[in-house]
């Protein structure tokens, strides 16, 4: 059994991820209501925990060199966010070979696009499926801090 808060978090990561690739280089902004859910804040202006932690998700994310932005809107969003290059890299980048006999029957164009890492993630997010999601994500994250290691011995 999995830690629920670990699976949101890779679903909230993953939907920021694929949503700032969409629109790359394009700056945009993320809402919690547009990844998570739309809530309103209780009485005393505070939104749940589950909420919460989307948003930080979203503050994670640029804490990690996974995105740039330039400012927070209240607790609720992040302004002018973009990938950062190593992060959009790393999406277009192969994740893992597809296996022989599919290979074989698709264009190379195509092969090459459903390696990728976001093709990877796109996949696991339409399936709803939170062990896809979360292998596809630990993908991204290990290749990612081997980048990162690999940039700091430099």
């Amino acid at each position: 059994m999995t830690d629920i808060n670990v699976d949101d978090f890779f679903k909230d990561a993953a939907r920021v991820l694929v949503a700032l690739y969409g629109v790359f280089p394009r700056r945009h902004t993320i809402f919690v209501d547009d990844i998570y859910a739309a809530e309103e804040p209780d009485e005393f202006g505070l939104h749940s925990d589950r909420y919460q932690a989307c948003f930080g998700t979203l503050l994670w994310l640029g804490e990690e060199d996974y995105v740039r932005f330039e400012e927070v809107i209240r607790n609720e969003a992040i302004d002018q966010a973009v990938l950062t290059g190593r992060a959009f890299t790393l999406l277009s980048s192969p994740a893992a070979a597809l296996g022989d006999d599919e290979a074989d029957n698709l264009p190379e164009m195509i092969r090459i696009e459903q390696s990728t890492h976001v093709h990877q993630i796109r996949t696991a997010l339409k399936n709803r499926s939170s062990g896809e999601l979360r292998q596809a994500m630990l993908g991204l994250m290990t290749r990612m801090e081997q980048i990162s290691g690999t940039a700091a011995q430099s």
